[in-house]
Parts: C-alpha cells; sequence; structure tokens
C-alpha cells in the first residue's frame, strides 16, 4: 500500500524556503478544529485541545487504512490561528488574553459522515477531555504571505515583521489571523532547530 504524503503534494504551502517571503494562494481545504484562549505555554485547554486533535486524526486515519479500498497517508502538522481582541498583549507577553484556534488539516476523502463515527468511537475507547470541542470544517484562507522560521517562538518577531513587510510592500493589508504551521516535534527537536511557517492573509 502507497502511503500519500499531503506534505509533499502541497509543497508549495507547506515546504516553503526560509529565505524569502512568497505569496500563495491557499484553497479550500477541511480541518479538526479547536478554539480556545490562554497561555499555550500554561493553559490546560490548550494541552486538551491538542490531545483530542491528534487523537482523532491518527484515529481516522487509521480507519481510511482499514476500510475497503484503504489509503494509508501521513497525519498532518498541527497549525494555528492567533488573535486577541487587543493586539498588545502580543508584545507585552500577556499570554493569557491570547485567542487561537487549533487544527489539523484532513484529506478531501474524509468526509463528516466519517469523522462523525470516528468521534463517537473515540469518545468511548479514550474520550479526550476536549473531544465535544471538536469540530470539522472547510476553511478558505486564500491569498496569504509566508516564509520558514527556523528557531524558537520566541524569536519569531523579525521573521513576522518580514512577511508584514512583504505584503505592504506589494501594496496589499494584512487581513485575517495569524497563521502558524508546526512541523517540528517540540518535545524532541532542540529550540534552535524547531521549523515553523508563519502565514498571513492578505488582500
Amino acid at each position: 500500500m502507497t502511503k500519500l504524503d499531503f506534505k509533499k503534494e502541497w509543497r508549495h504551502l507547506y515546504a516553503p524556503s526560509a529565505q524569502e517571503v512568497v505569496e500563495v494562494d491557499v484553497p479550500p481545504m477541511h480541518f479538526l478544529m479547536i478554539d480556545g484562549q490562554g497561555d499555550p505555554n500554561t493553559s490546560p485547554a490548550y494541552t486538551e485541545a491538542l490531545e483530542a486533535l491528534f487523537t482523532l486524526s491518527y484515529t481516522i486515519k487509521f480507519a481510511v487504512k482499514k476500510s475497503a479500498g484503504g489509503v494509508d497517508y501521513g497525519v498532518m502538522p498541527l497549525e494555528g490561528l492567533w488573535w486577541a481582541d487587543d493586539l498588545s498583549v502580543f508584545t507585552t507577553a500577556d499570554r493569557t488574553q491570547w485567542q487561537w484556534t487549533m487544527m489539523i488539516m484532513q484529506p478531501d476523502f474524509v468526509s463528516a459522515s466519517l469523522v462523525h463515527d470516528v468521534t463517537q468511537d473515540v469518545a468511548r475507547k479514550k474520550n479526550p477531555a476536549a473531544l465535544p470541542l471538536v469540530r470539522f470544517e472547510s476553511f478558505h484562507e486564500g491569498r496569504a504571505a509566508q516564509i520558514l522560521h527556523r528557531g524558537p517562538f520566541s524569536e519569531e518577531g523579525p521573521t513576522i515583521a518580514r512577511v508584514h513587510a512583504f505584503i505592504e510592500a506589494a501594496g496589499c493589508q494584512l487581513t485575517g489571523k495569524h497563521h502558524e504551521i508546526y512541523l517540528s516535534d517540540i518535545r524532541k527537536a532542540a529550540p534552535a532547530q524547531w521549523k515553523t511557517i508563519v502565514r498571513q492573509p492578505m488582500r
């Protein structure tokens, strides 16, 4: 059985250069999503959200693989949309006011009915605390600018500034929410080796 790698299939979206900001057009995709608020380093809600998203994503993957005409594929990386009612909290380090949507992209052949059935199965067997908060929906980001950031999250400032400067130089405006895609397992990799895609919608 061939294993599909959607990060390679969508290479222009999930494997950008770290050298230059590029413009991309992100098509509609389906995601498992959870909304929340609080410091991702200390908030139980954030930890519970990740547990629910990954548990459900991997269970869906194995259900697809075992089905008739099954397909194997790699689970996509965690992604996050970040915002706040008062944007100054991003510069004052008041992370308690950070709002977020954590999400994992699902292949086109994963249907809403499959997600529903697998969610019920996960609820019976493991029942992660945030499972009732997971939703499955389409997200269309559209036109955006992005670059790969290497290093800890605390050093993203200059990278984000480059993305914003690129958008302004193109005569466009920032729109939507700050978007990050986490390509590294931060539990295993050293912070200096962390790879994060920084993406910002534009118009």
